[in-house]
């Protein structure tokens, strides 16, 4: 688990299913630096290795997971440990940011993602997967999907923005 805490609030720039669209990763980066985001969130799907070095440009540091399309593992970790702002943490992530507790998935595992927003334990759930934007609450836990960033199956490229202060977020369009 990783905790931040300086500060009174944090915004939290979140992103996934970037499939490895290079000029869309580089406006979702710029988009996110813009909003001076203190952390950012992928929720995985970057598919190959060769994708990562445009998200050591985040001003902050982001962490990220696995997604069902995510080839070779061990290249993709290999390439997230050559830039200190980065780090890929597996399936899956747990994050405490100013005491909100946020945890991080790709949500290929639906059992599972069910399991994380309905048991109470998170206030903010994000995950991916589905390329479709959304966002709902399911009792106090606040569940988020950005959509992707790629573009390739909404035709809409997004990101979101998380404020753990308001408990809110909204989704922007690149």
């Amino acid at each position: 688990m990783t905790e931040f805490n300086a500060g009174t609030f944090m915004l939290v720039g979140l992103m996934s299913d970037t499939h490895d669209n290079l000029p869309l990763i580089d406006k979702a980066v710029k988009k996110l630096n813009q909003m001076d985001v203190e952390l950012v969130l992928h929720a995985g799907d970057y598919v190959a290795g060769f994708s990562v070095p445009r998200l050591k440009e985040v001003k902050s540091r982001l962490i990220g997971v696995f997604g069902n399309n995510d080839g070779d593992r061990e290249l993709l970790r290999r390439r997230f440990g050559e830039y200190p702002n980065l780090e890929l943490r597996g399936n899956f992530a747990e994050i405490v940011a100013k005491g909100s507790k946020i945890a991080l998935l790709h949500g290929s595992d639906e059992e599972l993602m069910e399991s994380l927003i309905t048991g109470g334990n998170y206030d903010f759930v994000v995950h991916g997967h589905t390329h479709t934007a959304k966002m709902y609450r399911k009792a106090k836990t606040l569940v988020v999907n950005p959509g992707e960033v790629c573009g390739y199956l909404t035709g809409r490229a997004t990101v979101a923005l998380l404020d753990t202060s308001k408990r809110q977020a909204e989704i922007l369009e690149l």
